[in-house]
């Protein structure tokens, strides 16, 4: 990284349609030969028989963005060339198919961005005070919490019998 370019982090929650191209140009950078994106789309999915329509997101803001500094502190410690970060987080309703959260991590090499991307996107789904609701095509709602959340993982007993991989 060149030594006079500062660090970026750009964090913006939004009840508007996500831009790929406005993550990727807050990432951009002439000492960066790799941006590595990830987009998280609401997915169609059958629930008890009852079919996903869309996912309705809330957030509490001051706190996610107090969490994303944290997040960016602990990319950087894990991989120092990280140069800058960038998340998009949709708020309110998002119908399948639409991008719920964009995000790009540019480095100087694609090594250390892709690890940095996939970690990101873990972190983001487990220590931001963002929560989902899914709407199913019977009107009916269900608040989902993250399998990547702690208190989601105290809640489930493995049976016995299986092993439990991180994945």
């Amino acid at each position: 990284m060149i030594e006079s370019e500062e660090r970026r982090d750009v964090f913006k929650l939004s009840r508007d349609w996500l831009s790929v191209q406005e993550v990727v140009d807050a990432v951009s950078s002439s000492s960066c030969g790799a941006i590595s994106i990830f987009i998280g789309t609401t997915r169609e999915d059958e629930v008890g028989g009852r079919k996903v329509i869309g996912l309705e997101y809330e957030a509490y803001e001051v706190m996610a963005q107090s969490e994303f500094s944290k997040l960016c502190d602990d990319i950087r410690e894990r991989w120092p060339t990280v140069t800058h970060v960038c998340v998009h987080h949709r708020l309110g309703w998002v119908k399948v198919g639409e991008a719920s959260v964009a995000m790009a991590i540019s480095s100087p090499h694609r090594h250390d961005g892709q690890q940095a991307i996939r970690h990101c996107i873990e972190r983001l789904k487990a220590n931001l005070p963002i929560w989902k609701k899914e709407v199913y095509d019977t009107q009916e709602e269900s608040w989902k919490e993250n399998a990547e959340c702690p208190w989601a993982l105290q809640n489930k007993v493995p049976p016995a019998t299986s092993c439990r991989e991180n994945v």
